[in-house]
């Protein structure tokens, strides 16, 4: 597995497709590493003649770990938010987005396609606003604005991710742990101990289980909070994909950024939850695709 030497940061990534095609680079949601990626997502990309860029973000995978950093007790921070305090964090959205700018300037990428899933698709915003001549186009997945007012998750879905009690203490609990996740977040009318999501899960393990990453990417979202005053510098083409069904980001985030950036198209998902669910994959990538061609570079 590459990782950088000269980012700070180091990342891990892969790279699939032709060398010197026109590169698209996918970012990745809270606590998930390269490999949550559906292959079918990255074939579609690779056979309509791009390179397909995948990576860890820091604190997770094969990326570098932040160690030295106390994992914040979100919880707390959760709380603080609701009365108008501002929350700490050992980094935010914005050091990622540069850990993300970082990769592209030891690739020696000029300007690529972003696509962004949940947290990625934060991630993605940030890049196209602040660093406009770098990106082709952005495709914003299941993602939002850190827009306070919009609705948020239930208290069953927050008790999902963070998993009040004891921690998983075995490779099949952790597993298990992922998987309910998943059937508490995900499409309603899948099945994820049989349609993909365990094997995924359980890769990742095997990979790298690393909780106090996902802990500390979460106390970076908080931190981060609303940033919609950059989403009018964002120039690029936009496309928004959101599940109807998703409990975790609200379909209100889908539209809360088809508001503020400038003609940006939404396409709603009718019955997708808050996962890449084999049924609504081969739609996504026609999307997709036609949205990479249409830019342009």
């Amino acid at each position: 597995m590459p990782l950088t030497t000269r980012a700070d940061p180091k990342i891990a990534y892969e790279r699939f497709g032709k060398t010197g095609a026109p590169p698209v680079i996918f970012v990745m949601g809270l606590g998930g590493q390269l490999t949550m990626w559906p292959d079918i997502m990255i074939e579609a990309v690779v056979d309509a003649g791009y390179e397909a860029i995948l990576f860890d973000n820091r604190d997770i995978g094969l990326s570098e770990k932040m160690a030295g950093a106390k994992a914040p007790n979100v919880l707390f921070q959760t709380l603080k938010l609701r009365f108008g305090m501002k929350t700490k964090a050992p980094y935010t959205l914005h050091d990622m987005a540069r850990d993300t700018v970082a990769l592209m300037d030891e690739l020696e990428i000029e300007k690529a396609h972003f696509i962004g899933v949940s947290m990625g698709g934060m991630i993605s915003q940030l890049v196209a606003a602040n660093h406009q001549q770098r990106v082709s186009s952005l495709t914003a997945i299941m993602t939002t604005t850190g827009n306070p007012k919009l609705p948020g998750p239930s208290r069953d879905v927050i008790r999902s991710i963070i998993r009040p009690g004891p921690p998983p203490k075995t490779r099949d609990e952790a597993i298990d742990a992922g998987v309910r996740t998943f059937s508490v977040i995900g499409t309603p009318t899948e099945d994820h101990q049989t349609n993909g999501t365990r094997e995924k899960i359980a890769r990742s393990y095997d990979r790298s289980y690393y909780p106090p990453g996902t802990i500390r990417q979460l106390a970076a979202i908080l931190a981060t909070g609303d940033f919609r005053g950059y989403l009018d510098r964002i120039s690029a083409p936009t496309l928004v994909l959101h599940g109807t069904e998703d409990p975790l980001v609200s379909v209100q985030g889908g539209h809360d950024i088809a508001r503020l950036v400038k003609d940006a198209r939404l396409s709603l998902i009718e019955g997708m939850g808050h996962d890449l669910a084999p049924p609504f994959l081969d739609r996504m990538n026609r999307e997709i695709i036609a949205h990479l061609a249409a830019a342009k570079v």
